[in-house]
């Protein structure tokens, strides 16, 4: 005869007679059982004595009566049987053995604990020698009585119900209410709560164009004042999000979401008349403060379209928007309504949005709460792992309404005038722009590879620069490929933003975007990317805008409009990026820059013919996480441009200094 543990006699676990799921078979079996003598007398898991040979038999170890796993009834034992949990009546030692059927092994053996015990002895060992093993499970409770089911707190308390841990609130990574780690109230209504100080410290020196009114000595015509500036700039941001529904394969039913960010920044320049426009102000000091809204959003839950949790919903408010993978067209957090999605098992995403833009405050940046009449239409389409695994294709088609050339001049708060800007004509004018564009994004095995490719098509009723209707036609690409060595990654990108060729034309060929903020090349780190230069006397007109690449010529990238009469930009680079060690990060980038068509510059500037060569921007930034997390966060870095022969037809380098940039920055979150 043989069991599932190859026995040659059954034994009987002690879950009480009549236990459920006993098995009684006549023949070998998975888990073959053994019955009583009569059937009220079976118990779960018991074993049978079977005729046939089981699915899981033990072959003997050395001798017929040492086992590995043996179960034996011997002949003058009781039909009453009660034994332990997997209690087993050994005729020789057996690895696992409970002998609860012996009155000497039950003295020798210690007493289990309300929670039956598995006792644990080596092939050979005496019972005495077994040691206890932890409990296995609870005793059985009797079928039908009051304990058929125990009562527990719902499963985001169930941790501290066990006392495993409790909650700290100043804790943000284990678990938290103010983290949405469990609900603040009901059973699915979760708070989440960001704060966030954002501490920076600028050093620059740049080329500073100044007007004759602000000279500074007597017989002297001043064309550039001195370039070093220095700005501390403070945010403080708080946001909190009320979510509800569970959100781990699906998103939230309804989402309430609040950010507001505190600013104070300070600035200070060597040469008067930089901070404010006003010549009778000759401060070269300058304090602000501002409150913005950056989000403040509903968002529903439509519905879902599939057991996989494809879903529609819909936005209304203040919310983010990126146009592409790196910002490159519009990245900004502007009020507006968007519907999104996805469908096919989430391989298709989908927006569909507009947005009217809020007026930017002049010092901090940040929304105000003026609307401006430039609306964006947007409907985009991704479609993931394309043509391979890891890849995702971008189609979108953009559309930029303005008519702020209706509402007449505008001045900031440093009395610049903004809207129009202080250049050709000086005239109102409208425009309405269509993007088309094509991104990508992922990698191909070890290859990383992002890019973007944007056409730019609509009219401009009255360009500045070439005084009349402009029909607008202008292109961009950008393209970066990277692959990473262990602890090191290395990359090589290039940009192309086309130039108008010429300006007093009635074709608009130079590329601008909407509200661009690109993650490319070196960032925020590279000099050109991150310093608003200014061309015009003041400030008036910048060559190009903070945290963008594209010379666009306006007033402002904050609050101008787009202008498509400018030089356009071609940019190529190489760049690394070290781990060297796992809280810090070495960056460094390389970049080589040319204007694509200087004939609007020489217009603007009534000189002769301008090179096209900008230089060469060299940069290097850390990041380093104290905590090896991303709560506490310190960057510094330091970005030089070496000029080339278009920059110094631009501007006088005085003495050949070399214009540069250095920052920190720490951001605390909680």
């Amino acid at each position: 005869m043989s069991l599932i543990l190859r026995s040659t006699l059954a034994a009987s676990l002690a879950f009480g007679p009549a236990a459920p799921f006993a098995l009684a078979a006549p023949g070998g079996s998975v888990f073959s059982a053994w019955a009583g003598p009569e059937p009220d007398d079976v118990s779960v898991f018991s074993a049978e004595a079977a005729d046939d040979e089981s699915v899981y038999g033990a072959e003997t170890l050395g001798s017929p009566s040492e086992r590995a796993f043996r179960a034996v009834r011997p002949v003058d034992v009781p039909t009453d049987l009660s034994g332990s949990a997997f209690g087993a009546q050994a005729e020789g030692p057996s690895m696992f053995s409970a002998d609860a059927l012996d009155a000497v092994a039950d003295e020798d053996i210690p007493k289990a604990a309300p929670a039956q015990r598995l006792m644990r002895r080596r092939v050979g060992q005496d019972v005495q020698d077994a040691l206890p093993a932890e409990p296995v499970f609870p005793a059985p409770v009797p079928i039908g009585s009051n304990d058929d089911s125990i009562a527990i707190p719902d499963r985001w308390r169930l941790v501290e119900a066990l006392d495993v841990r409790n909650e700290n609130l100043l804790d943000p990574y284990n678990q938290n209410t103010l983290k949405a780690d469990r609900p603040i109230f009901g059973r699915d209504w979760f708070l989440n709560v960001l704060l966030v100080s954002d501490s920076l410290v600028e050093a620059r020196r740049i080329p500073t164009p100044v007007g004759t009114q602000l000279n500074e000595a007597p017989g002297k015509i001043d064309q550039f004042g001195e370039p070093e500036q220095t700005t501390f700039n403070q945010n403080f941001i708080t946001s909190f999000a009320l979510i509800k529904g569970n959100t781990v394969f699906r998103p939230p039913d309804w989402e309430f979401r609040f950010t507001g960010v505190t600013n104070v920044n300070y600035s200070l320049a060597r040469t008067a008349g930089l901070l404010r426009a006003d010549p009778s102000d000759d401060s070269r000091r300058r304090f602000d403060q501002h409150f913005a809204l950056q989000e403040l959003f509903i968002d529903k839950h439509l519905w879902n379209k599939s057991d996989r949790y494809d879903f529609d919903s819909l936005r209304i408010g203040i919310q983010p928007f990126i146009s592409d993978f790196r910002g490159f067209l519009f990245q900004d957090q502007q009020p507006g309504i968007r519907l999104f999605g996805n469908f096919i098992n989430n391989r298709v995403q989908y927006n569909l949005a507009w947005f009217r833009r809020l007026n930017k405050d002049t010092n901090s940046g940040l929304n105000e709460t003026e609307l401006r009449s430039d609306d964006i239409f947007v409907a985009n389409l991704y479609y993931q792992d394309f043509p391979v695994l890891g890849f995702q294709l971008q189609g979108t088609v953009i559309y930029n309404k303005n008519r702020e050339g209706d509402r007449g001049t505008r001045f900031n708060e440093n009395d610049v005038i903004t809207i129009p800007a202080s250049l050709g004509n000086e005239k109102p004018h409208n425009y309405d722009v269509f993007y088309l564009g094509f991104n990508g994004d992922g990698h191909f095995d070890r290859l990383n590879l992002t890019f973007s490719a944007y056409h730019a098509l609509g009219t401009d009723t009255r360009n500045q620069i070439a005084d009349r209707k402009t029909d607008i036609n202008a292109f961009f690409g950008a393209v970066e490929a990277s692959v990473d060595f262990d602890w090191y990654r290395l990359k090589a990108y290039g940009l192309y933003a086309s130039g108008d060729e010429n300006p007093l034309d009635s074709k608009a060929e130079g590329f601008d975007a909407i509200f661009e903020n690109p993650q490319f090349g070196g960032f925020d780190t590279s000099f050109f990317q991150r310093q608003s230069i200014p061309l015009v006397a003041g400030g008036n007109v910048i060559l190009s805008g903070r945290n963008a690449f594209i010379p666009s010529l306006r007033s402002s990238k904050e609050e101008g409009q787009s202008n498509f009469v400018n030089p356009g930009i071609r940019m190529v680079g190489v760049g690394a990026d070290f781990d060297i060690l796992p809280e810090l990060r070495v960056i460094v980038n390389a970049s080589y820059l040319d204007f694509d068509k200087t004939a609007t510059l020489s217009l603007l500037r009534n000189q002769g013919d301008i090179d096209r060569h900008i230089g060469e921007d060299l940069s290097c930034g850390i990041i380093y996480r104290p905590l090896f997390i991303n709560n506490v966060m310190i960057r510094a870095s330091f970005a030089a441009l070496f000029p080339g022969q278009g920059f110094d037809d631009l501007f006088d380098r005085q003495g050949d200094k070399v214009s540069y940039s250095a920052l920190a920055n720490v951001i605390l979150t909680y």
